[in-house]
């Protein structure tokens, strides 16, 4: 059974039920105010109170976004408003995989495409002439082809699944990846990769007694929807002396402990490449993966928003549809796919997809049902996702500076792994894994027992109280482990290696710098 302190439990209904993370700080001020409000029992109180409201969406948390992402808001105003006031001249915000807030170049065949779709004037006669001398002939055509599917409204509604024709695109992509046949009929455009995992689970989630196995450690996303859908958390832990494989004895353990609870276990998510982790599976831990959930009847839901950042010959991507063909397996899957990583980074556009392999028919229509009450996905994301799975091909005027952009992105990206991991295990109390995969590095921080005591006294969490102290003195917002999940009795805390290559010697020196000095100062206490 789970015994990290990140994970609360409560007693509900005779049963134990894991829940979300604890906050690590209390907005108290405005807390105060609504419980003082709620309960004054006077004409004017309010009817939305804590107290009356969703107790689900109460007992959330998203760590990615929580108080140090929120204290390090607050520090970029006071730099802009007393720019001297702080011991660093800005804020390094690495608590979040959004590329381009750290100035990666966006794609410029993307780019243009997307501008001549939402100012379609530049392609009509008294303009074109001039628009092909800013855009070169392949985006013109592009942006003519992809405004053809929406009857020339990019700004109208679309199919509730998505444009058909960009499903039809999706399809082609992935049976290239896999070498497997794919439907674009079980293939649905979304807004974003998270909002396809919030609607799978919203699907298989029909009672409080519903359980989705979860990986420690795991992107927040997951705990805090299940616990907005009031459903059970089955935490499975990766290995980290095994390069965050998956344990199948431990999958069994965690499946076993929860049904031994009553524990309706329906599903099984897997993040791979791994968010925090940096990890990437083996194709061997996949099959076996595979096979769990075949024999276990679990539905097994693949969050594969990484595959292109793989930065080890010795762990590439292996797609779990690509296993599930190859193996002819009946496991019901979903898998998810989005534009805010790779190397396109295009999180602001909100452009994701789900495949379906294996689901029921009847279940495909409630699905569409379900995508229909939302309309359709964001159509400029949509289109996002059309040039992430069908780029410029050999011979197009755009093909080789596109080729150029994402190559000179992805080697960036794995100078600044390596760089950063070797920061990392270069310092005392310190270790961590390579990345394999995703955009993360998560090390393990083994923090003095005086520092440990003052972060309980304070009433926080250690890794938390590390980040917080990180900071307060560097600038940099990190994301403690503690926000993720870990093994008991350990720290961790994720950054990314987003910053830009220029600056990294200074990123680095200053992180160094920081924890050098914590070290040494509560070692000697």
């Amino acid at each position: 059974m789970l015994c990290s302190p990140v994970i609360k439990r409560a007693t509900a209904i005779g049963m134990r039920r894991i829940r979300v993370f604890a906050p690590l700080r209390l907005l108290s001020t405005s807390v105060e105010a609504m419980q003082k409000n709620a309960s004054s029992g006077s004409e004017h109180s309010k009817v939305l109170t804590l107290d009356t409201m969703n107790p689900n969406i109460r007992t959330m948390e998203y760590t990615v976004r929580g108080a140090i992402p929120i204290r390090a808001e607050e520090l970029v105003a006071q730099l802009k408003a007393q720019p001297d006031s702080l011991p660093f001249k800005k804020v390094t915000p690495c608590n979040i995989g959004n590329p381009q807030l750290l100035q990666q170049k966006p794609l410029t065949f993307l780019r243009q495409v997307i501008a001549l779709m939402e100012y379609t004037d530049l392609l009509e006669p008294p303009l074109i002439e001039a628009t092909r001398k800013l855009f070169p002939e392949d985006a013109i055509a592009r942006a003519k082809r992809n405004l053809s599917f929406v009857n020339n409204a990019a700004g109208a509604y679309t199919q509730s699944l998505g444009i058909s024709e960009v499903r039809q695109d999706v399809a082609r992509f992935i049976e290239q990846r896999d070498g497997f046949p794919a439907d674009p009929n079980n293939i649905c455009l979304t807004t974003g990769a998270s909002g396809a995992v919030e609607r799978v689970l919203d699907m298989l989630i029909s009672s409080p007694n519903v359980g989705i196995m979860i990986p420690i450690p795991q992107y927040p996303l997951y705990t805090a929807t299940l616990s907005h859908l009031n459903a059970h958390a089955v935490p499975y832990y990766l290995q980290e002396e095994s390069d965050w494989q998956l344990s199948i004895a431990d999958l069994q353990r965690s499946l076993a402990e929860a049904r031994a609870r009553g524990i309706d276990v329906r599903a099984m998510a897997v993040i791979n490449p791994g968010n925090p982790t940096g990890g990437c599976l083996l194709e061997s831990n996949i099959e076996e993966i595979v096979r769990f959930c075949e024999q276990e009847r679990l539905v097994l839901l693949a969050d594969e928003v990484y595959q292109t950042n793989i930065y080890t010959g010795t762990n590439p991507f292996v797609s779990f549809k690509k296993i599930v063909s190859k193996l002819g397996s009946q496991v019901e899957l979903f898998s998810f796919h989005s534009i805010s990583k790779g190397m396109v980074g295009e999180c602001g556009r909100r452009g994701g997809y789900y495949e379906a392999v294996n689901i029921d028919e009847q279940i495909m229509g409630q699905l569409l049902k379900l995508a229909s009450v939302s309309l359709c996905p964001n159509v400029q994301g949509q289109m996002a996702v059309d040039i992430m799975v069908n780029p410029p091909q050999p011979g197009d005027a755009s093909y080789e500076l596109y080729q150029r952009e994402i190559d000179d992105i992805y080697q960036s990206m794995k100078r600044r792994a390596k760089r950063l991991a070797a920061a990392f295990n270069s310092l005392p109390n310190m270790s961590c894994n390579d990345a394999q995969g995703a955009m993360y590095l998560f090390p393990r921080v083994t923090l003095p027992q005086a520092f440990v005591d003052e972060a309980k006294a304070l009433g926080q969490e250690p890794d938390a109280h590390y980040c917080m102290q990180v900071l307060e003195a560097t600038g940099i917002s990190v994301v403690p482990g503690s926000g993720f999940g870990q093994q008991p009795g350990t720290f961790h805390f994720r950054s990314t290696f987003l910053p830009p290559e220029e600056l990294f010697d200074e990123f680095i020196a200053g992180f160094k710098n920081f924890h050098l000095t914590l070290i040494d100062r509560y070692s000697k206490a």
